[in-house]
Formats: structure tokens, C-alpha cells, sequence
């Protein structure tokens, strides 16, 4: 499957469990784990959790087989390793918290103040 077609699938089923604030970041040549990454919110621990399964589960009836998820006993922050995409499901203290859309720009941040 191709990467445009998996974040499709993983943003359809972000988009069915009403995830919040959908961001995909593309962090090519930032990372060495993946080049995408989805970041959404829930509104509880229960739907963090179910929004996380749905994307397993789309994306396995895709064809594809994920390579694990983290996070599921607390629910504060799930993480769903696609490969070439990782998804972030969060909620919302903890992705205020950790801020990962600022943390994967420090690149740019970082060429702003040394130009």
C-alpha cells in the first residue's frame, strides 16, 4: 500500500470515532522512525482508546498489519506504529503537554534563528 493511501485510511478512521484536531505532519528527513505522523485528540480515556482501535482496525481490513501500539492501559496517549506512519492519539492535556507539532517544526525554528 502506498503512504498516501494509508494516511487516507488512518484519517477516514480518525475522521469516523470525530478524533479532534487532525494534524498530519510530514517528518521526512527529521525522523529516522517514519516519515508521517497523524496527531489527533480524543475527548476521553475511552475514546482515545476506541479512536486507536478503529485505525487498527481499517487498517488491517486494508490489507495492512500494524507494527504495534502503546499506551493503550492508560489512554492518555496511544500510539499506533503504521510503518511509514505513526498516529498519535491523544488527550488533550497530554498533547498540549508534549506539544509534538512543535517539537517535529525545531527544524525550521532552528534555520530561522541561525539565517
Amino acid at each position: 500500500m502506498q503512504i498516501d493511501q494509508l494516511i487516507k485510511v488512518a484519517q477516514q478512521a480518525l475522521e469516523d470515532m470525530k478524533a479532534k484536531d487532525v494534524v498530519l505532519l510530514d517528518v521526512q528527513g527529521k525522523s529516522s522512525v517514519t516519515d508521517f505522523m497523524l496527531i489527533a485528540s480524543g475527548t476521553s480515556r475511552r475514546h482515545v482508546n476506541s479512536i486507536a482501535d478503529e485505525v487498527v482496525e481499517k487498517v488491517k481490513e486494508a490489507g495492512l498489519r500494524p507494527l504495534g501500539t502503546e499506551g493503550q492501559e492508560t489512554g492518555d496517549w496511544i500510539l499506533v506504529d503504521l510503518g511509514d506512519l505513526i498516529v498519535h492519539v491523544m488527550m488533550p492535556d497530554a498533547r498540549s503537554f508534549y506539544d509534538l507539532e512543535r517539537l517535529w517544526r525545531f527544524d525550521e525554528d532552528l534555520a530561522e534563528v541561525t539565517e
